[in-house]
């Protein structure tokens, strides 16, 4: 083991979604706990928490990793990549000293000690990790205990290092995914579903409001099914929600299922103080016959019916959604039904993705595959009409007023920037908060809209709310 005098600094580089964030947070303080110092410059090992789910990620993992190498440090990859191809992602990239999966998580100092004194580790050996737990639900939480699940099983304690200092932050409320989607294969390298216990959610919700947060992001890869493996008594999302809500100033809940999104959860949303009137519906497509192809549910008016019944509760309620073209057996009749669904949903947001094999996945099997400048067409073709349609619902918001988070202060124009309620970060647009000199990091700003560019807002501060 290296001596107390030995330099032992890391640095955390996280690539990917919210999720991955928390997990570099919850793996940065078990290395804070073992003894390891926290860097930005000169690390003796450098953690690359990496991405694995679609190729253009897998590929700036590879890059990372490789640009770590150069600069000389030890170099060590953790994250989905890691864990979905373990020895094989050793074996084609030997500038890593160690590939880990989740089982080494809470182990992970030891691990980086053995790296640091040339000791060999042995690369991570891929299961399907749906098959580490028990198929009912209720028998889960138990098993969970044996079973390393990322931001699982702290206890009462908080097992987190913030590695940013901003006034939002993600909060995982769940992990897994009990969904065969036929094109996605997060759920055999993160597992099947596990709720947090409310209490657990709870008591790092606090810890995170002591660090200065004010908008909690929950994620989880599908928060719909929140609570589905706990005792009843303990309540749902919605509880859990209106728990949160106490503790900060903003609460948004992110990937949620339409096929499973309960009116009572479309309410407590809508309605719940301190609860962002914002859904993340994860609709991927509107023709029913893609849908099916892709092994989920519903149809463009199922669709616009939900949209219906939250804008009824919340009419300026903030919507965005993913959709994947070109997916196989697309037909022009199937991109003509999705475009009726965006035309007639009117949301604010929307990434559009055009469809790739995942290795693994059942989509890979299936026939009519569309040739590449197919798919490319039709990706061009819904960008455009999105980027027209969101520009125009964010042009509707002109004239009303919004609460801004303001999460970066005054440039060199007096300007700073947040987010409202409709935004999410990184993915949904922003408002620029015009002559805002005197605004900090973390302010809550009740804000005119003046303008619109696009799907973002240049709004006026009409007040600064209480911390």
């Amino acid at each position: 083991m290296p001596s107390p005098t030995t330099s032992k600094r890391v640095a955390m580089l996280t690539l990917g979604c919210a999720r991955n964030e928390v997990d570099s947070e919850e793996l940065a303080g078990r290395l804070d706990a073992g003894g390891w110092q926290l860097v930005d410059d000169e690390p003796d090992v450098i953690v690359v928490n990496t991405c694995g789910f679609v190729e253009s990620a897998k590929k700036d993992s590879v890059d990372m990793l490789l640009a770590a190498s150069d600069s000389g440090a030890k170099v060590v990859a953790v994250g989905c990549m890691a864990e979905r191809y373990g020895a094989e992602l050793a074996d084609s990239l030997p500038e890593a000293d160690a590939v880990l999966g989740f089982d080494h998580y809470d182990r992970l100092a030891d691990r980086l000690d053995d790296v640091l004194a040339g000791r060999r580790v042995e690369s991570h050996q891929p299961v399907d990790r749906r098959t580490l737990l028990p198929l009912t639900p209720v028998q889960r939480p138990k098993a969970a205990e044996d079973v390393q699940v990322p931001g699982h099983g702290w206890g009462p304690r908080v097992l987190r290092t913030r590695l940013a200092d901003t006034p939002v932050a993600p909060l995982k409320i769940a992990s897994g995914c009990d969904r065969r989607c036929s094109f996605c294969a997060i759920p055999s390298f993160r597992g099947a579903f596990v709720s947090r216990h409310p209490d657990e959610v709870v008591a790092e919700a606090r810890w995170l409001a002591e660090q200065g947060v004010r908008e909690l992001f929950l994620v989880s890869e599908n928060s719909t099914s929140y609570a589905k493996d706990l005792p009843r008594e303990l309540g749902g999302l919605e509880n859990l929600l209106e728990r949160l809500a106490q503790v900060v100033d903003r609460v948004r809940v992110s990937y949620l299922q339409p096929a499973e999104t309960k009116p009572s959860l479309v309410k407590a949303i809508a309605t719940t103080p301190n609860v962002a009137q914002y859904f993340d519906m994860s609709f991927q497509h509107s023709s029913e016959a893609v849908l099916r192809r892709m092994r989920r549910f519903g149809s463009t008016e199922s669709f616009l019916g939900l949209i219906e019944r939250i804008r009824d509760l919340a009419p300026r309620a903030g919507i965005r959604s993913n959709v994947i073209v070109g997916f196989p057996g697309e037909t022009e009749a199937d991109v003509a039904e999705l475009e009726r669904f965006l035309t007639g949903a009117r949301l604010d947001a929307v990434g559009v993705f055009g469809y790739s094999d995942e290795d693994g996945t059942e989509a890979e099997g299936l026939p009519g595959k569309l040739d590449a400048d197919t798919v490319a067409e039709r990706v061009n073709r819904i960008s455009n009409l999105v980027e027209e349609l969101t520009a125009q619902r964010a042009e509707d918001r002109v004239g009303e007023e919004v609460v801004v988070l303001v999460e970066t202060e005054e440039d060199d124009e007096n300007d700073c920037v947040g987010r409202a309620a409709h935004q999410a970060p990184e993915v949904d647009g922003e408002c620029v908060v015009a002559d805002g000199g005197g605004l900090r990091a973390g302010d809550l700003v009740r804000c005119r809209v003046d303008a619109a560019e696009g799907v973002n807002l240049v709004v006026t501060a009409l007040e600064v709310l209480p911390r």
